[in-house]
């Protein structure tokens, strides 16, 4: 019932509509809650898996392509995202000499800094899903993974 008190909404028209209600507001629920997060930090979530998909190329480099490959949020613009943290200094590009349209992006020391400051408290959002057991949490995944199969 609490879907239904949270939405001041007495019923659905079924249980499947029930439910793709409730995977959106939870979804609303939890990004909102990684936002502030990241806020704090100044970096958007996006900016954040970018550096996170590059941390864990390091030190190799990568490319856009790649990137946009391993984005969790496949609607967001790589290539802003990628300036924006140029600008600030959390990656280094390098052009490729050969064909001007390719680069090779890596994070930088300060892109390091960052994550390892943070990686404490990412490790936080776990508790948003603790009120589930061990067996609740797999069983989640599995439907999830299913639901997009």
């Amino acid at each position: 019932m609490q879907l239904e008190k949270d939405l001041k909404q007495r019923s659905f028209t079924s249980d499947y509509q029930k439910a793709l209600i409730n995977i959106l507001y939870t979804h609303n629920y939890l990004i909102n809650k990684i936002n502030y997060f990241f806020k704090d930090h100044q970096i958007t979530r996006q900016q954040y898996n970018v550096l996170r998909i590059l941390r864990g190329q390091y030190p190799n480099p990568a490319t856009i392509n790649l990137i946009k490959d391993r984005m969790l949020d496949k609607m967001s613009d790589a290539s802003r995202i990628v300036e924006r943290l140029r600008n600030k200094q959390l990656i280094t590009r390098e052009i490729n000499s050969v064909d001007k349209r390719s680069a090779s992006l890596r994070i930088s020391k300060k892109g390091l800094d960052l994550l390892k400051k943070t990686d404490d408290e990412v490790k936080e959002f776990d508790e948003i899903l603790k009120t589930l057991d061990s067996k609740e949490i797999k069983v989640l995944n599995k439907l999830l993974d299913k639901i997009r199969e």
